[in-house]
């Protein structure tokens, strides 16, 4: 584009020095002398063959390559179609957030006869009076816990300063704030931007230490403990892993590192910010333990919990048996799905690596149960939760409470641009450039944020309500179906048959996991 632009300019120049005006003469020198040199130019580069072989008329290919995403999105796209989002979800968060009308004319737009096809069973007894929105909420923190927190059903996920701008994230922070729901700061540390308004803070601590770090990258314990000690800041999140790009770490591209997120994170401006893929805090589940003991120390026993995307089973059971035989427990464990989005990750990460939310769900929750553990640790379920029913599914599944990123960007006004990677999200959400990002006004997303979460509450307690439900505790596998075939139904409970309680202890143990429970060691991951 800018060659364009100084061709025209040293044109016009060219006219206004010769005396040539804006006869037909000089609109045709106007058009072609442009033209031609941008031909002559093409025909001799190097770099695209496109170009050499047919001038000026090779830039088409570029030009529609550039628009395809917004001409699909828009005019093609069908509403159970999109990617990653289909354009169903993002519209119905866009109404919620916008208090617009969201209900649905004329029926269902599913095809609810193919496979995978998943429904609530409801029952005559529904109560619609039984089940209240405000009260849809978990109480985080077992008996090592001084400092409990009652968190809302429906969160805001972890989304760091400098993946999202300033205002992005005060944005989401006074949405929280408004609605009584938390935040999640992102690996990305703890900036003033989130504690601006007020509203509760979930304090993520990645494997970079972000403001919490000595110069060496090292977890720095007395810059810690003076963060966590902010009244916001309710619980403290360590990430093992993140959906999108599970055991690869963060990528902060150096075009989004500005002076601000520098200082925030402890980090230089020269270099793409890559977090490493393991923590250097802890090296077996023993010592992760141990450090989860020393932050709920520090953070003057705040709940402490781990986040990670279910990878290696062996390695999550050896984790559960350090549990049993430490005696200390996290107050909870956020399970993130290999379907989680990020602002950048290499194409094979997110694609095909990581165990999908559902079944991560089962699996943390099963395996909770049969080693004994599950009073002790909630489970916190994220990665692609827009509505009601995904919430349902996922407490069904046996999550406890759940977390949103995609769908509180679509709230603050997101359209699926795929250029959070880019510096030139056009919304001005996951930008660092102050003119974009300067188009979002935080009152007014703050609201949208609030209203998003408020309704898909009331929506989430209407559905338990239909399924005579009075509270989450009692929403079971039983209560979803799945079309397993043309002439296949199966409940959740049947597909995925939960465990008794200590069963793996007492040697009841599924033959599917049998060989990674009985390989896996609390001395090493």
């Amino acid at each position: 584009m800018t060659i364009f632009f100084l061709i025209l300019v040293s044109t016009l120049i060219s006219m206004a020095l010769y005396g040539v005006g804006f006869s037909v003469f000089g609109w045709l020198l106007l058009i072609f002398l442009p033209l031609s040199i941008i031909g002559f130019c093409d025909r001799f580069q190097t770099k695209h063959s496109i170009l050499r072989n047919y001038p000026i008329i090779g830039h088409m290919r570029w030009l529609t390559e550039a628009i395809r995403p917004y001409f699909r999105q828009y005019l093609i796209e069908g509403e159970t179609e999109g990617a990653p989002v289909h354009r169903m979800f993002r519209s119905i968060v866009y109404q919620r957030a916008k208090q617009s009308l969201d209900t649905n004319p004329f029926g269902t737009k599913v095809d609810t006869n193919r496979i995978g096809y998943e429904w609530l069973s409801h029952s005559l007894k529904a109560n619609l009076n039984n089940v209240k929105a405000e009260k849809l909420r978990v109480t985080i923190g077992n008996h090592q816990c001084k400092r409990p927190y009652s968190a809302s059903l429906f969160n805001i996920s972890a989304m760091s300063f400098g993946a999202l701008s300033a205002n992005a994230v005060k944005a989401l922070n006074k949405g929280a704030q408004l609605g009584g729901f938390y935040q999640n700061t992102g690996e990305g540390s703890l900036t003033p931007y989130h504690l601006e308004y007020g509203g509760d803070l979930v304090w993520q601590i990645g494997t970079g230490y972000f403001g919490c770090r000595h110069n060496n990258g090292n977890f720095d314990a007395d810059s810690f403990a003076d963060k966590a000690a902010e009244d916001s800041v309710k619980m403290i999140e360590i990430k093992l892993s993140q959906g999108a790009k599970p055991s690869h770490g963060g990528i902060l591209p150096k075009e989004k590192i500005t002076d601000e997120i520098a200082r925030f994170r402890h980090v230089g401006r020269d270099e793409d910010v890559v977090s490493p893929p393991t923590h250097s805090a802890f090296s077996s589940p023993l010592e992760l333990l141990q450090f989860i003991n020393t932050l709920r120390h520090l953070s003057g026993g705040k709940p402490v919990g781990i986040k990670l995307c279910v990878g290696n089973r062996q390695e999550f059971f050896a984790i559960l048996k350090a549990m049993k035989e430490t005696c200390i427990y996290p107050d909870f464990i956020t399970i993130d799905g290999g379907e989680g989005g990020t602002g950048a990750a290499p194409l094979e990460f997110s694609n095909s690596i990581g165990m999908p939310l559902r079944d991560a769900i089962v699996f943390t929750h099963d395996a909770l149960v049969g080693m004994g553990l599950r009073d002790k640790v909630k489970i916190i379920a994220s990665g692609k939760l827009f509505t009601s029913f995904h919430i349902v599914r996922a407490l069904a599944l046996g999550a406890d409470l759940c977390n949103s990123a995609r769908g509180m960007m679509f709230a603050l006004g997101c359209v699926q641009s795929l250029s959070c990677n880019t510096n030139r999200c056009p919304t001005g959400i996951a930008t660092q450039n102050i003119r974009l990002s300067k188009g979002l006004v935080v009152q007014d997303k703050a609201e949208r944020v609030y209203n998003y979460q408020q309704a898909t509450l009331k929506a989430t307690a209407e559905l338990l309500a239909a399924a005579a439900v009075e509270n989450t505790d009692t929403i079971t596998r039983q209560h979803i179906f799945r079309r397993m075939s043309d002439y296949s139904i199966r409940s959740l409970a049947d597909i995925y048959p939960e465990p008794e309680n200590e069963s793996f202890i007492n040697g009841s143990i599924p033959e599917l996991l049998r060989s990674d429970f009985h390989s896996a060691r609390a001395e090493s991951f």
